[in-house]
Parts: structure tokens; C-alpha cells; sequence
């Protein structure tokens, strides 16, 4: 290179430095603690190595003593919030401040672009006004059926699977127990994942969330730095998305034509020609806002749902006094109800238990964020936040604080009891969010996790395989999920 050349790199170097310095005291200048940030990084090495969590919840042991602190994503400021009553109004109580969430994808005509989660202000408002109908209690029991005649099959074929004690993968199990679900209460087809040897559905959504190498990377940087991402010329929907996608085109066409199940695409089409009821005047769903909402079910509840069940059998496998105190409580049920039914699942108090412990130990989302969208000014104190700044809320690191929660390592279902629920304080357990922009889904999925984990504990005695004693985790920055699967032994139970 020439000498003009080498002059004109360490002129852009110093001015980058020196950029970095100026963005990354950002919150010094505030009075905001932050822990030492690498240049033109900040704390991003956090966010793509290794267990996010893990990283963070060093700053949060770090900082305890402090209500919230600062960190940087590149150049831009994030605000840690940590204290529960400071969330309570963050979330809850000045809600109008933090309307918002981060968006990513954002590219027109994107199917991620029209997701609910992507959505901001009034249009936001208004598409969760009109779909929030769809997650009543009436509405669950509508599919109720589609989900039980799923767990069935997810009994069977696990029980299959486990002839001759054969380990079981019960990670891969769920997770064609889910898609299975899904596919058939927001698509409306079967697709067979329980019976298939090669699930198409199943692999596609596997590839969707194999978020590793490049594709890690370049989702780091669809969040991070959209404009980045999309300068760069990146598409934001991948193929798994469109393959959903035109799935659940072709199935609008078919109901629209008269066909009808009684599921989440009934459900949305009803809450599209009813939208102007709701929201006078105003037209929130599109063709291509339909199938976005279609496909957010699989993206949201597929992973988070298949992860969530496979802890929880890790946790009753490893404990046989809380598997046989569930199986005891499922049992009176079905001897009270003839069969496992939508009251018997809402009234079981110990199934309810061991799900929200194993979502307090391992929540999908380690993470959460809201966007201040009007200025805000932290209660009691002189921070003041402006349009634009991001905070966040590190959900694992709460979740296992010993301030909060006795032996925070410990599978202790016992802590959600409700004679116990009482001395849990707010906003410490948030494994599906908080406030109005808590998962729309959550009836949804609690339901169908349910509904699986009772099938499964009435028909088999679940063990921990051999050598698979340990849990592990993936390397992932957006979501918690065991490495190499969950692998059980299987015994079937003799009916009574």
C-alpha cells in the first residue's frame, strides 16, 4: 500500500477510536455504572459466545448492589434493569413509556416484518387488540382435542421408540410433538412428525433455530445492526420461513373456500372479519399479516415449547418423589373426570407446579427487552431516558438469585404450590414476560405442555438413561436449549 494509503487507514482507525470512546461513556456521563467495554464492541462478545446467560449474569452478580447498569451492544447503550420494582414499573405500572420491543427483520415485505412481536405503536396496539380474542379460555378448549389426540401419539411413538431399553431422545420427541401441534392448530394440516422417519416439518423448523457459525452471526447482526444487515443485502425471511409460509397461503385459500377445524386459522379469520368491530374504521390484517401470525405460532412455540417439556422430564426423571406425586395427583384427576380434560389440566395444581419451576430453572428467553418510546424518568432517581434506548431485564439471573430464591439451584415445584405462591415476590418469575406485552400465546402453550407432560407421566415411569446423568446446554445467544438432546428411559405403566 502506498504511504497515502497507510495515512488515510490510521486516520479512519483513530476517528473509529475515538468514536468508540465518546459512545461507550455514555453512561459514565449519566452516572450509570458499566463494566470496562472493548473497543468498537462494547459487551458483544457477551451476546455470540457461548451461553449468554452464563456471560451476563457475571455483570449481574458484579452489580448486585445496583438497581441497573450499562452496557453496549457495538456502540449502542442498553440499560440492565434488575430491581423487581423498578420492572414492575417499567412493564406494568408506565407502560406507555416502553410500548415497544426492539424490531428486527424489519425489510418491506418481509413476513417477519408483519409478526405481532415486530410490530410497534398504534399497529401493535391494534393487531394484539384483534387477535388477543383468540387466546380466551373458550378458545383453548376448541383445540383442546387437536392437542390431546397429539400427546397420544406423542405416547405412542415414544413408547415405541423405547422398546428393549432404548434410550429416548424425549427433546426429539417434543419437538415433533409441538410441530405436530402447531401444524395442525395454526396450519391445519397433519403433517406427521410422530410417525415419520424423515419429518419434513420437523427438520424444517430444526434448521429454522440451528443457530450456529454464520447464521448466528448474521442474526446477531438482523438485531443488532438491521440497517447493517439489510445495507449488507441479507433477506430476512430464510427459506424455512417462506416454506411456512406458503404453507399457510395455501390453507387460507382453503378455508376462505369454506373448510373449517376450529383452530388457530379459523380463529384468526374470525378475528379478521370481525376486526372492524374491535378496532372501527381501522384495517389491521392484510393477506400477508394472516400468515405472518400463522407462522410466529411455529417460531414462537415450537423451540420454546419441545425445551420447556424436555426440562421438565429431566427434572421429574431425576426426582422419582415428584414424578410419583404428579402421577398421583393426574391419576385422581382421571378417577374425578373420566379422562384428562381442559378443567382437570386447569384444576392441576402440581402440574402447574413443576412447569413453573422448570421454566424458573430454565426459561426459553434468558432475556427481555422493552424500547422507551416517550421520556422516562427512573423512580427515584435522575436518570431520565429518552425515545429510542433499550432496556433490558436478564430473566435467568433473576430467576436464580439466592435473594429471592432459597437453594436457587434446586428443582423445588413445591415454591409454586399455592399455599407457597404468596411468598414470592413480583416480578421475579417472568419466564413468558410481564404487562401487555407478555406472550399472547402463553394459555396456549401452558395448555399444550400440560397436556403432553400429563399424557406422558399417566403412561410411562420416566428414568435418566445411563451416562446422560448431566445437563447440558448449547452455545446460543437467543435461546436456552439441552445439548445432545434429553435422553430417558421409557417404562410403560400397567393400567388399573
Amino acid at each position: 500500500m502506498s504511504a497515502e494509503t497507510w495515512l488515510l487507514l490510521v486516520v479512519v482507525l483513530v476517528l473509529l477510536w475515538t468514536y468508540s470512546k465518546w459512545r461507550h461513556n455514555y453512561w459514565a456521563s449519566k452516572g450509570v455504572v458499566s463494566p470496562p467495554a472493548l473497543p468498537f464492541i462494547g459487551h458483544m462478545k457477551y451476546f455470540v459466545i457461548g451461553q449468554r446467560w452464563i456471560s451476563l449474569n457475571k455483570f449481574y452478580r458484579e452489580l448486585r448492589n445496583h438497581k441497573f447498569y450499562g452496557l453496549y451492544e457495538f456502540f449502542n447503550p442498553v440499560l440492565v434493569i434488575t430491581d423487581p420494582k423498578l420492572l414492575k414499573h417499567i412493564l406494568v405500572k408506565d407502560f406507555e413509556h416502553f410500548v415497544d420491543r426492539r424490531r428486527f427483520g424489519d425489510q418491506e415485505g418481509s413476513i417477519m416484518t408483519e409478526m405481532l412481536g415486530n410490530k410497534s405503536g398504534e399497529e401493535w396496539k391494534d393487531l394484539r387488540a384483534v387477535m388477543t380474542p383468540t387466546f380466551s379460555s373458550g378458545k383453548m378448549r376448541s383445540m383442546f382435542h387437536l392437542i390431546c389426540e397429539k400427546a397420544d401419539n406423542l405416547v405412542s411413538f415414544s413408547l415405541k421408540n423405547a422398546v428393549n431399553n432404548r434410550p429416548v431422545d424425549m427433546k426429539d420427541m417434543f419437538g415433533r410433538f409441538t410441530m405436530d401441534t402447531i401444524a395442525s392448530c395454526a396450519f391445519g394440516i397433519e403433517c406427521n412428525s410422530l410417525s415419520d422417519s424423515k419429518p419434513v416439518f420437523a427438520d424444517k423448523a430444526g434448521q429454522f433455530f440451528n443457530f450456529h457459525g454464520l447464521k448466528a452471526l448474521k442474526m446477531t447482526f438482523m438485531i443488532v445492526l438491521p440497517k447493517l444487515y439489510n445495507f449488507l443485502g441479507f433477506k430476512v425471511d430464510d427459506p424455512q420461513i417462506e416454506f411456512f409460509a406458503n404453507l399457510s397461503k395455501k390453507n387460507i385459500e382453503l378455508r376462505e373456500k369454506g373448510e373449517r377445524r376450529g383452530d388457530f386459522l379459523d380463529l384468526l379469520l374470525e378475528a379478521k372479519a370481525s376486526e372492524n368491530d374491535i378496532r372501527p374504521g381501522k384495517k389491521v390484517f392484510g393477506e400477508q399479516t394472516l400468515v405472518a401470525q400463522s407462522v410466529l405460532f411455529l417460531v414462537a412455540g415450537y423451540d420454546t415449547t419441545a425445551s420447556a417439556l424436555a426440562f421438565s422430564v429431566y427434572n421429574i426423571a431425576r426426582h422419582p418423589q415428584y414424578q410419583h406425586q404428579l402421577r398421583q395427583e393426574l391419576q385422581e384427576l382421571v378417577k374425578e373426570h373420566g379422562s384428562i380434560n381442559y378443567q382437570g389440566i386447569m384444576e392441576a395444581k402440581y402440574l402447574d407446579a413443576v412447569l413453573m419451576e422448570t421454566l424458573r430453572l430454565y426459561p426459553p428467553a434468558t432475556v427481555g427487552e422493552r424500547m422507551c418510546t416517550k421520556q422516562y424518568k427512573i423512580p427515584g432517581t435522575d436518570l431520565i431516558l429518552n425515545p429510542g434506548n433499550l432496556i433490558q431485564f436478564p430473566m435467568w439471573s433473576i430467576h436464580h438469585d439466592p435473594q429471592y430464591w432459597p437453594e436457587p439451584k434446586e428443582f423445588k415445584p413445591d415454591r409454586f404450590l399455592p399455599q407457597n405462591r404468596g411468598s414470592i415476590i413480583s416480578f421475579t418469575h417472568m419466564p413468558f414476560g410481564m404487562g401487555p406485552r407478555n406472550c399472547i400465546a402463553m394459555r396456549f402453550a401452558l395448555m399444550e405442555a400440560k397436556v403432553a407432560l400429563a399424557q406422558l407421566i399417566l403412561a410411562t415411569e420416566l428414568k435418566l438413561a445411563p451416562g446422560h446423568e448431566k445437563l447440558e446446554f448449547e452455545d446460543s445467544p437467543f435461546l436456552m436449549r439441552p445439548k445432545g438432546g434429553v435422553m430417558l428411559l421409557l417404562t410403560p405403566l400397567k393400567k388399573e
